[in-house]
């Protein structure tokens, strides 16, 4: 994981927030969208989303994605509060 994957994963569910929601303005609604946007930005980005994962993979994958994940979704909601 690097903080600059998990930056632009998390830029990147804020501003999906924004179009899910159809709304800039801070409320906790759209945080609660920024959060899961930015999780699934950051699992898309660390590769745990597959059209197929084998148990073998999915135990090397999983060091990886699941911090890329939280400070995805942690970076996420923490933009859409202060956006």
């Amino acid at each position: 994981m690097t903080i600059e994957k998990a930056l632009l994963a998390g830029k990147a569910g804020n501003e999906l927030s924004k179009k899910i929601t159809g709304t800039s303005e801070v409320s906790a609604g759209r945080t609660a969208v920024a959060v899961g946007a930015g999780a699934l930005t950051g699992s898309v980005m660390g590769g745990a989303i597959a059209i197929s994962v084998t148990t073998v993979g999915a135990t090397v994958v999983a060091p990886v994605v699941i911090p890329l994940a939280v400070a995805s979704a942690v970076f996420a909601g923490v933009c859409s509060l202060f956006d």
